[in-house]
C-alpha cells in the first residue's frame, strides 16, 4: 500500500513536468472513482462524465502549479466538486418521470426490501441540492472525515457540519414524506 503512494507521487511529479504518459496513468487510476462521485452528486450520467472531463482538463492545466504532490487526490477531488457545482448550475434539468416496474415472478427474499430502501434513498437524494448531495456523498459514500470533505468543498469545517446536518434532515424528511404518500392515497380510496 505504501509503495502505491510513492508510485502516485512519482506519477504526479512526472505529470507536473509535462509527461503525458504519467498523466494518462493518473487519470486511468482515478477516473472510475471520480465518475462514481460525480454521478452521485449530479444524478445524471452525461453531466457526470462532463464534470470528470472538465476536471481532467483543469488538472492538466493547473498541475504545474501543484506544490504538494502528496495532496494530489484531495486537490483533484476539490476540482471535481467545483466542476459538479458548475454543471449543476448550468443544467437545471427538468425532473424525470419515475415509472415503477414490477416483475411477474416472485421476488427473491430480501431483495425487494433492499431495492425499496435503495429507491427511497435515490428519491430522497434527488430532492437535495447539488451542494447538499455533495457533502452527503463525500462524507457517507467516500467516507471522508469532515475536515477532508470541507477541504474538497472549499468551505469551513463548521459550514460543512451544518450543511451535512441540513442535508441529513432534508433527506430524512424526503424519505418520510415518500412513506406517507401511499398511505394518503389509500385513505382517499377507502
Amino acid at each position: 500500500m505504501r509503495r502505491r503512494g510513492y508510485a502516485v507521487r512519482d506519477l504526479v511529479i512526472r505529470a507536473r513536468e509535462g509527461d503525458r504518459d504519467a498523466f494518462s496513468e493518473l487519470a486511468a487510476r482515478s477516473i472510475g472513482r471520480l465518475t462514481a462521485t460525480a454521478r452521485m452528486i449530479l444524478r445524471d450520467e452525461y453531466a457526470a462524465q462532463d464534470a470528470v472531463q472538465e476536471t481532467f482538463i483543469e488538472v492538466w492545466r493547473s498541475l504545474p502549479g501543484l506544490r504538494e504532490p502528496d495532496r494530489f487526490d484531495a486537490w483533484v477531488r476539490r476540482l471535481l466538486v467545483r466542476a459538479c457545482f458548475k454543471g449543476a448550475r448550468r443544467s437545471k434539468r427538468v425532473n424525470a418521470v419515475e415509472i415503477r416496474l414490477t416483475a411477474g415472478d416472485e421476488p427473491i427474499a430480501g431483495v425487494e426490501r433492499d431495492l425499496d430502501i435503495h429507491d427511497q434513498l435515490e428519491r430522497g437524494l434527488a430532492r437535495l441540492s447539488a451542494e447538499q448531495r455533495a457533502v452527503v456523498v463525500l462524507v457517507h459514500y467516500l467516507d471522508l472525515p469532515l475536515a477532508d470533505a470541507a477541504q474538497a468543498l472549499g468551505i469551513p469545517l463548521g459550514t460543512t457540519k451544518s450543511r451535512l446536518n441540513r442535508a441529513t434532515s432534508a433527506l430524512r424528511a424526503a424519505i418520510e414524506a415518500d412513506d406517507r404518500k401511499p398511505n394518503l392515497a389509500r385513505e382517499r380510496i377507502a
